[in-house]
């Protein structure tokens, strides 16, 4: 690893990265960090030992570039980037809803540009980042990113035609399961459990069910299946969840994730 690499904004996602990368063994020295504030720059100094540059100075020094802002702040960052960028570097987009077109219309001609869509996981490790190639990235630039964002969780391939659908899946799906999460520690709470009993009790719940999910390659209709067992309580719980419709519901609530995704990407955010 002696590439240098520069994290271009350090939020909660940026530092998660930066984080990911030192566990991974990439050396303190070859990580650039940029952000706003001096005691926050100060502060990422003296947890990672990384050194904080300005974005110049990044985009001058760095091989690797991580686009890690607020879609909003892109446009900006691009101009202050675009005069010290040649097309030998690889930039990487953590930014929602932005395409690589919009990067690269904005560097050098030819330029390297691969999106990435993390969830809010990574901050335990356990994200899942789609990668998607702009039209000069190689296999080898997605590798790149696939080694960055592999240590705070898991990563996939997907076409970037596929973005916004995977957005709606994955970078917005955990607050699906909050939001059931939410509900179920409500349905406890009417049943007359004390909330943090009913809390503990959903969560434990969740991460089994998870793990099942994950690691015994059945289908989730299997495993749901042989927790229903005839004429039980997990069959009537079912009924009413089909009465009500929630299937269809989270279908049409990522439909509507997917189309608010691409709405973003085309400026009409």
């Amino acid at each position: 690893m002696t590439q240098t690499v520069a994290v271009l904004g350090t939020g909660k996602i940026g530092e998660a990265l930066l984080s990911g990368m030192i566990r991974a063994g990439w050396r303190s020295a070859d990580l650039l960090v940029t952000t706003r504030r001096a005691d926050r720059a100060n502060e990422l100094r003296t947890r990672y030992g990384v050194e904080p540059v300005t974005n110049a100075e990044a985009a001058k020094r760095a091989d690797t570039l991580i686009l890690a802002v607020k879609p909003q702040d892109m446009g900006k960052l691009l101009d202050e980037l675009a005069p010290h960028i040649t097309a030998d570097r690889l930039v990487i987009s953590a930014a929602a809803g932005i395409p690589t077109s919009f990067i690269e219309e904005r560097l050098t001609a030819g330029t390297p540009v691969v999106r990435v869509m993390p969830n809010t996981p990574v901050l335990v490790d356990e994200g899942m980042s789609v990668i998607s190639a702009g039209s000069h990235a190689t296999a080898e630039h997605l590798a790149h990113a696939e080694e960055i964002f592999g240590g705070v969780g898991k990563t996939l391939r997907v076409p970037e035609s596929q973005q916004d659908a995977a957005t709606a899946l994955s970078g917005s799906g955990p607050a699906y399961f909050y939001f059931l999460v939410e509900a179920m520690t409500d349905a406890g709470i009417l049943l007359g459990l004390p909330r943090a009993q009913a809390h503990d009790l959903i969560v434990q719940a969740a991460i089994g069910a998870a793990i099942m999910l994950r690691d015994s390659g059945e289908h989730p209709v299997k495993l749901r299946e042989a927790v229903t067992s005839p004429a039980g309580t997990t069959i009537s719980a079912i009924r009413e969840l089909e009465n009500h419709g929630v299937r269809a519901a989270l279908i049409a609530a990522i439909e509507a994730a997917r189309d608010r995704s691409r709405e973003l990407a085309s400026g009409n955010g």
